[in-house]
Formats: C-alpha cells, structure tokens, sequence
C-alpha cells in the first residue's frame, strides 16, 4: 500500500497567515493527489484534484502544489473558517490511502 504522510500533525495559525501543509507518498503517485477538508462535525469536503485543479465552488485562497511525492496545500490568508483537519489522498492505485491529517487551529 502507499504510506501517505503528513506534517505538520497541528498548524496554529492567526487569521491573514498564509499556510503550508505537506503531503508525502511512499512512492511516486503523479498527480494523482487530492485534497479534504473536514470540519467538527461534517463530511469531508474536496477541495483540490488532482494535486493542483481547483473545485467549484471552493474559495481561490486554496491551493495545490507538486508532483511525484511531494505535494503541498497552501492557503493564501487563512480565514477563521478554515479551521479543521486537511487530509490527502493517493488517488493513484487501490488502496486509496489517506495520511492522518494536519489539524489546523486558531492561536
């Protein structure tokens, strides 16, 4: 199976900060890298495809980054909203794991 990791585990983060989260494959899965958020309480909601193709209707501040093994969601000036968990998946070959997810917080 492809390990997926990711770190930061917890960003605490001030409102208008521009954040970086990493995302790791054990091996090369292209592009083929998605993106979720996932508030208390709520289903997860995507929010990149493809390692960098945005979705509708989700806000121009995310964004998506790399290839190969090495992928990165930025936010570009953090809203209080966003906080949550943002997993990545390997969307590549089955299984289609998940890494454990980066809890963003408000300082």
């Amino acid at each position: 199976d492809i390990v997926m990791t990711q770190s930061p585990a917890t960003l605490s983060v001030t409102p208008g900060d521009r954040v970086s989260l990493s995302c790791r494959a054990s091996q090369s899965i292209s592009d083929y890298l998605h993106w979720y958020q996932q508030k208390s309480h709520e289903s997860p909601r995507l929010l990149i495809k493809y390692a960098s193709q945005s979705i509708s209707g989700i806000p121009s501040r995310f964004s998506g980054g790399g290839s190969g093994s090495d992928f990165t969601l930025s936010i570009n000036s953090v809203e209080p909203e966003d906080v949550g968990v943002y997993y990545c998946q390997n969307g590549h070959r089955f299984p289609l794991t998940f890494g454990a997810g980066t809890k963003l917080e408000l300082k």
